[in-house]
């Protein structure tokens, strides 16, 4: 099981830039057939100022980040691992270009089936390169214990 003595752990700060193209991938491969999110064009005309993130693109550059070392620290061994659930609290737009951080922390820890399965919430804040709210993310990972 995983020790429930990391709750509240902070994950080091996490800075992206989110790049046209990946957001133009990104939307093709989730099917978004909005041109907002694949032309700039359309995203002016449809009054922003450039492409904006396509939902739950958030997620996918949290996913890069660097270190795994909080994974190693918590004892999560990469194969025993499924991806439980995410949600997304979204308080302004995001474009391409800009460039956002994510501070994490390891929220709630808790086990099911008799401790064979441990669930990890982490929860991060993003903020744009201006240091506004752009949104809240949650996620569950869950880990099958040996």
């Amino acid at each position: 099981m995983i020790d429930k003595k990391h709750i509240g752990m902070k994950l080091p700060v996490y800075k992206a830039t989110a790049e046209a193209g990946q957001l133009r991938f990104f939307a093709k491969s989730i099917g978004e057939t909005n041109p907002i999110y694949i032309d700039e064009s359309a995203a002016r005309d449809a009054g922003h100022p450039g492409l904006p993130l396509p939902p739950t693109f958030l997620f996918s550059l949290e996913f890069q980040i660097p270190s795994n070392a909080w994974r190693d620290e918590l004892g999560i061994v990469t194969s025993r691992i499924l991806h439980g659930e995410e949600s997304f609290n979204y308080h302004r737009m995001a474009y391409a270009g800009d460039t956002l951080q994510f501070e994490t922390h390891i929220a709630d820890i808790y086990d099911k089936k008799g401790g064979a399965l441990s669930f990890v919430v982490r929860e991060s804040r993003v903020t744009n390169q201006r240091g506004e709210h752009v949104a809240d993310l949650r996620s569950i990972l869950v880990h099958k214990n040996a």
